[in-house]
């Protein structure tokens, strides 16, 4: 069976293993794309935008790790 086109945002915050409040802020503050569907406005986040989320993060962090670079100090 193939997975579901949509996600709720509980399913996200298990999957990135955050919270509900900070799948909830990244929706909101548009950082992570998503939708607002069905009456009581439940928010949806499709799983190709979640998995594009994820390499946008991973690009992110390798270009901060190569400006970043880890200086290890040798005891004197």
């Amino acid at each position: 069976m193939a997975e579901p086109r949509f996600m709720s945002l509980p399913d996200v915050a298990l999957e990135l293993s955050v919270t509900e409040s900070q799948v909830y802020h990244m929706v909101r503050s548009g950082e992570l794309p998503a939708i607002k569907i069905g009456g009581r406005g439940q928010w949806r986040v499709e799983r190709v935008r979640l998995e594009q989320y994820i390499e946008q993060k991973y690009a992110e962090t390798a270009a901060w790790v190569a400006e970043n670079p880890l200086v290890q100090h040798d005891p004197e």
